[in-house]
């Protein structure tokens, strides 16, 4: 059954601007519901959570409890103190590199397809404590066994790629981890917001991703780990609320997940995070994929034969990513013209993904991606803007 695109339009109140958005795998635009709850927190009980007792300290407590129940509900976490509130997928990376315990000699194998905030922790650890970092061709579960040595004690691999919107096979990666007894960390920050991602289906040991992606605010994020996982980890950030008790020189630490959660949190950004999974989960992950991929399909069908596209040509495996090149024009110059003269906004560059582009000796690409709230109308009013760019280029 398709989405009522045009009745969720009216909850976007930067899309009566008449503007085009096609910069979702960057940042998703924000319901009306979402801001009226983080309006909510500031105008009704802007008060700390877990410190004050008074009715406005009390509200926002139970206002943070609710919000991680239903962010662990969507992922289909056992429990809610398996969801540990960072300000977005890279912090929740950085926690987990800096908590593991990794040291001199183990290695954690990565995807030669990783956004920059699951590779650059990974080259500052190896620098400073002698890990090896391996990768292995993103998607190829054949390389990945092979590279998947005694030594590795992580696997950290994104499963959606913010470069063509391609997929990995998590669960049988996860399967295949658990057997050579690895861990799986697994960056959800392209997928979570797209598809349904079950972290007891996938069986990863920790995922990550951010709210500002699936339709949340900016600056709130999660880190899941399943518990027996999380307690194993040394806390990366400590100081107040990390604690139930301290003298001069000693520590007793708070339970999970307020031991991982130090200082006062982004109280508005939990409370609308959670007001963003309850939209989502109305509309359903479901309906959104096969969304994208009719808007996707209209997409490289108009455009076939005028553009380069980056990924495969089956728009059913790019997800809502369309990413492209044309000969002869500069990536920024598509995305400027398309800004300035249909008011049709892309992203231009290499997408935080420099070490593949690098690798592939390509400057980078203009990258449409989809969401729910887009329409068949706008794709196909990005085709005829493209394919005049692509006549002019030549």
């Amino acid at each position: 059954m398709p989405i009522p695109v045009e009745k969720i339009r009216q909850d976007f109140e930067v899309l009566r601007n008449r503007i085009i958005y096609f910069d979702n795998a960057c940042m998703s635009l924000k319901p009306k519901r979402v801001v009226e709850k983080i309006n909510e927190y500031y105008n009704e009980y802007p008060a700390c959570a877990g410190r004050s007792s008074h009715r406005l300290g009390k509200k926002i407590e139970h206002e943070i409890i609710a919000a991680r129940k239903k962010i662990a509900d969507f992922f289909n976490a056992k429990k809610p103190e398996e969801i540990i509130f960072t300000r977005n997928t890279t912090e929740s990376i950085n926690l987990i590199a800096n908590s593991f315990g990794l040291k001199k000699g183990d290695a954690v194998l990565i995807s030669r397809k990783e956004h920059n905030s699951n590779l650059v922790p990974w080259i500052f650890l190896k620098n400073k404590t002698g890990i090896k970092l391996k990768t292995f061709e993103f998607g190829d579960i054949g390389d990945f066994e092979r590279q998947l040595t005694k030594d590795v004690r992580l696997v950290s691999c994104v499963q959606t790629s913010n470069v063509d919107g391609t997929t990995q096979d998590i669960r049988e990666m996860a399967k295949i981890a658990h057997k050579k007894g690895a861990k799986i960390l697994v960056d959800a920050a392209q997928s979570a917001p797209h598809r349904e991602v079950d972290v007891r289906k996938l069986d990863v040991d920790f995922m990550a991703c951010s709210g500002h992606k699936m339709l949340g605010p900016t600056g709130i994020g999660i880190l899941y780990g399943k518990m027996h996982e999380l307690e194993k980890l040394s806390p990366f950030i400590t100081g107040g609320d990390t604690v139930k008790n301290t003298t001069y020189n000693s520590v007793e630490m708070e339970d999970i997940p307020a031991r991982f959660e130090a200082g006062l949190q982004n109280y508005s950004g939990i409370v609308g995070f959670g007001a963003a999974v309850d939209y989502l989960r109305k509309i359903g992950l479901k309906n959104i994929e096969r969304h994208e991929y009719e808007l996707n399909k209209i997409i490289t069908e108009g455009l076939k034969g005028k553009v380069d596209l980056i990924g495969p040509e089956d728009p059913s495996k790019r997800g809502g990513i369309f990413s492209f090149n044309i000969r002869g024009i500069e990536p920024h110059e598509i995305a400027g013209i398309l800004d300035h003269s249909a008011g049709i906004m892309v992203r231009s560059g290499m997408h935080c993904v420099h070490s593949w582009f690098n690798a592939n000796k390509i400057k980078g690409s203009a990258r449409a991606s989809l969401y729910l709230y887009n329409t068949e109308d706008e794709a196909r009013r990005f085709v005829q803007e493209v394919s005049k760019i692509a006549r002019m280029a030549k």
